[in-house]
């Protein structure tokens, strides 16, 4: 085969890595985001753009 078969695949493995961290830290990164809006929520607190109830705009 090519000279550089082992740097080619060298650098598919890092990037395959690199991606699969990258999407593992994004997907726990939600879980926690979700987890504090819902403690947020049961706490009484709301967002800044929900409508506060009885107002007119």
């Amino acid at each position: 085969m090519s000279n550089h078969l082992g740097f080619i695949i060298a650098s598919y493995g890092i990037t395959v890595a690199a991606l699969a961290v990258t999407i593992g830290w994004i997907l726990i990164d939600q879980r926690i985001q979700k987890n504090e809006l819902k403690r947020l929520e049961a706490q009484g607190v709301r967002r800044r753009s929900a409508k506060a109830p009885g107002k007119a705009q």
